[in-house]
């Protein structure tokens, strides 16, 4: 049964125009659980996060006094709800600021410039802002979720965005000579620009300073004490020494409001100006805030002691020695259906159930009096129920929503389940054991992943999965990161039989509670890391995905077994990162080892990398074929290189290269023959081109050509000597030395060379070649020396009608001369053959 929960009016209070309505929600209650805050530097995350705590050095503590004590070098962690999170000892120089990220993680920044972020398990990240910092100093900055903005010791400001480590960047010149009395950012995501913009407070007015330029605002009602934008960028909260609040567009173009806090009756100076959403400032004092509204009205709230503030983007949560409370706005559906003497139609609704409950006809006459818009009340009374904090108040609204809608013809549930859904999570996290005080706004403002998140770094794993569960939500997330830290526990055991038990918890939950589908990469990293290399190898055994072990393997050094993964992954591109990765860190003696002992296994990856090699290294091709003992693989390599070499004398070198590979083969010995024969060649061509003093080309030709090159070049003696040295047979000198006279139309030379012996290409030869190459005429005088049956036909060849005539006669062919006769191409050597037919007996 629901314990009655006070009227939700009962937190309401009306700003002195009647209009606005505030409600102060007790969020938890904390007495003894923080210490005096008005000793401690502290500083507050959004969205329901924790608060950190350091004691402030420029304040006297008296020794012995009752309450917690804080070394001046530790920094404390509580959740909204008084529970201790997280206890860091700080050794690193002075501190000069510390803050949030979105991610619940503290940025904490020294004095040099080197800063840290931690987690809620004291895990973290060091970064430094660059040697120019640690040079000059760092003496203030502003830290916001998404980044930072750091004042040097010069007067420069310094942007860190994001928190990846990145190198910072120096915004515009402020032109400072002193540091300004008080400064704020308004983060990229609040400015149309997408820029920070920071605001500096300099003697009575405001530079406004981004990465481009310093625009002074030329404003005269400084200096100030306190500068403060709203969440959404768009306004700033200005407190000057006098005590006057200002209220004012970020463009300085519109007042908004002004507020004397020395008319709120509170003793010493103001310790925050905090914004209450975008619609009210909270002003704090020790014992006293104030909230002023839009139109300068205010609303007094009294605290026992110091309080801190933290701004939310639909309120401020305000943490004092005894409560957490959260002071908004009423949000505008709780207001349409709980302010007294409502008409709305959620108000109509919501009574119309309760009328209903009590069995009351006034139910009816309700529904049907809003019946037109009983659709917006439902979705009305579902958004209220968001809004409340006490479950008492949301089963009722929730309840009342799902009566209206029983009245409608047609209705989509899905915002009534989703909201029942929503409110059921944030319940649980707001536990104040959790302490979590999420409000419905900053839930949809997060999303769901960011809670989850959340929820783990906290080591609240169970909680976080059974949310994963009930909301449909794939549970990888949870799993790894209850897996890293029960590793991460775990770190000081490291036998292999805590590891084999170790790893089959983690194997047996995931295959439980993740059905199979969850990376053990990023577990075995963590493993890694850790130092429990061992364990990090037999969860890598699970993982499914090559192209997630391979990476990590590579990490831990297990280059063989990276490779074989790789190899039998199918993967070519995979093989070549584990290949050339090796390349680049491995001794290349040991890299060609462990491919040539991977046997058949690795045999892929050999001939990939062969493929590589002779497209982009041919270095390490020439290295591998030579530590593998590749001797005609080498040869070839060196063949290949020569063959696109320009300088003469390294293509010898490597020609002669090939001849030693071939020789060291015994199977080779006539390849190893005729390279040696192609270098002898080679160095003869060159001789040949220095004796013509580079005129004509022999390099790179053959014997036959280096030959007919030298006969068409009148080098005779050197035709005759390389014949002689590379023993061309006569045949083939024969044909070289009648193509060449005859190319340079020596016809004489070459009547003396037919002249010089006896053809051993017969004179046939000569006839055709000298008919091809056009010259019949010189062609027809060495038909006589051919065998007498084919003159006939060769001096047809010849185009010598005549000599063919008279070859037939003169050896009585008759036959053959009237065969001629028919054959001639006209009709004057017709009739002379016809007359020397006659003279034929």
């Amino acid at each position: 049964m629901d314990i009655i929960a006070e009227h939700p009016t009962t937190t309401w209070e009306a700003m002195p125009d009647g209009n606005v309505f505030y409600r102060r929600l007790q969020l938890y209650t904390i007495p003894g659980k923080l210490p005096d805050l008005d000793d401690f530097v502290v500083a507050g995350c959004r969205n329901g996060g924790p608060i950190a705590l350091m004691r402030d050095s420029s304040r006297i503590i008296p020794v012995g006094g009752t309450g917690h004590t804080f070394p001046k070098s530790q920094i404390q962690v509580y959740s909204p709800a008084g529970e201790g999170l997280l206890l860091l000892s700080w050794d690193q120089g002075k501190i000069i600021r510390f803050g949030w990220t979105a991610d619940e993680r503290l940025v904490v920044l020294n004095e040099e410039g080197v800063y840290r972020l931690y987690d809620l398990q004291s895990d973290y990240q060091q970064f430094s802002l660059g040697s120019e910092a640690a040079e000059m100093g760092i003496i203030d900055a502003q830290i916001h979720e998404n980044g930072l903005v750091a004042l040097s010791g010069s007067l420069s400001l310094l942007e860190v965005k994001d928190w990846e480590g990145s190198r910072p960047l120096t915004l515009a010149n402020p032109g400072l000579s002193e540091p300004p009395h008080s400064w704020a950012v308004i983060p990229p995501d609040q400015n149309i620009s997408r820029h920070v913009e920071v605001l500096l407070s300099v003697e009575n007015t405001i530079l406004v300073v981004d990465n481009l330029e310093n625009m002074d605002q030329r404003i005269s009602r400084g200096p100030f004490l306190r500068v403060s934008p709203s969440p959404n960028g768009k306004l700033l909260a200005l407190l000057n020494y006098n005590g006057s609040l200002w209220v004012v567009s970020t463009d300085f173009q519109r007042n908004l409001a002004e507020f004397d806090t020395q008319t709120a009756g509170a003793e010493g100076p103001v310790n925050q100006v905090e914004w209450c959403g975008n619609d009210a400032i909270l002003v704090t004092w020790n014992n006293l805030a104030v909230l002023v509204g839009p139109s300068g009205d205010t609303l007094r709230y009294f605290y026992v002691g110091a309080t801190f503030a933290v701004t939310e983007i639909d309120g401020v949560r305000v943490i004092g020695q005894e409560v957490c409370d959260f002071i908004q706005k009423v949000p505008t559906s709780t207001m349409s259906v709980f302010r007294p003497g409502s008409t709305s139609p959620s108000a109509i609704l919501f009574d119309a159930w309760e009328s209903f409950t009590r069995r009351s006809s006034k139910a009816n006459e309700s529904i049907r009096s809003i019946r037109p818009d009983l659709a917006a009340a439902v979705n009305e009374c579902i958004d209220a129920a968001g809004r409340e904090w006490e479950p008492y108040w949301q089963r009722r609204l929730l309840s009342a929503a799902k009566f209206g809608w029983g009245f409608l013809d047609l209705y989509n549930p899905s915002d009534f389940v989703a909201m029942g859904q929503s409110l059921k999570v944030l319940n649980s996290v707001r536990f104040y054991e959790i302490g979590i005080p999420l409000t419905y706004s900053q839930f949809q403002y997060a999303s769901l992943m960011h809670l989850i998140t959340r929820l783990t770094s906290r080591n609240l794993h169970l909680l976080a999965l059974r949310i994963s569960s009930y909301l449909s939500l794939t549970p990888d997330s949870v799993l790894k990161h209850w897996a890293s830290a029960k590793i991460a526990r775990s770190k000081a055991t490291t036998a292999d039989g805590e590891d084999e038990g170790l790893c089959q918890v983690i194997v047996d939950k995931f295959e439980k509670l993740g059905n199979g589908a969850v990376s053990y990469a990023d577990i075995a990293r963590r493993a890694w890391e850790v130092g429990r290399a061992g364990l990090a190898t037999k969860l890598l055994d699970h993982e499914t995905r090559a192209s997630d072990q391979v990476p990590l393997l590579l990490t831990m050094k297990e280059d063989k077994l990276a490779l074989l993964k790789a190899v039998d992954s199918g993967d070519t591109e995979l093989v070549y990162h584990v290949l050339l990765h090796l390349h680049k860190r491995l001794p290349l003696g040991s890299f060609f080892r462990l491919i040539e002992d991977g046997g058949e296994r690795l045999a892929p990856a050999s001939r990939l990398l062969q493929v590589y090699a002779r497209e982009q290294n041919r270095e390490m091709l020439r290295d591998f074929y030579y530590s593998d003992d590749r001797r005609v693989e080498s040869a070839s390599l060196a063949l290949e290189e020569a063959s696109r070499m320009t300088d003469q004398a390294a293509v010898v070198t490597s020609v002669k290269a090939a001849e030693k590979f071939f020789s060291e083969d015994k199977d080779r010995s006539f390849e190893a023959k005729m390279m040696d024969e192609s270098a002898r060649l080679l160095t003869i061509q060159q001789q040949l081109e220095k004796d013509s003093d580079g005129k004509v080309k022999f390099f790179g030709q053959s014997v036959s050509e280096t030959v007919h090159i030298c006969l068409v070049n009148g080098m005779g003696k050197r035709a005759d000597k390389v014949k002689a040295e590379f023993k061309v047979p006569d045949k083939r000198f024969w044909y070289i030395k009648l193509h060449a006279l005859t190319a340079i139309r020596d016809f004489v030379s070459l009547e003396a060379f037919a002249r010089s012996k006896r053809s051993p290409i017969g004179y046939e030869a000569f006839v055709q070649h000298l008919v091809e190459a056009g010259h019949p005429k010189e062609a027809s005088t060495y038909v006589v020396r051919c065998d007498a049956p084919r003159r006939v036909e060769l001096y047809v060849l010849c185009d010598d009608w005549r000599a063919a005539g008279k070859e037939c006669k003169e050896r009585g062919d008759k036959k053959g001369l009237e065969q001629l006769k028919k054959r001639c191409p006209n009709s004057l050597l017709s009739r002379e053959l016809e007359i020397m037919g006659t003279s034929m007996k």
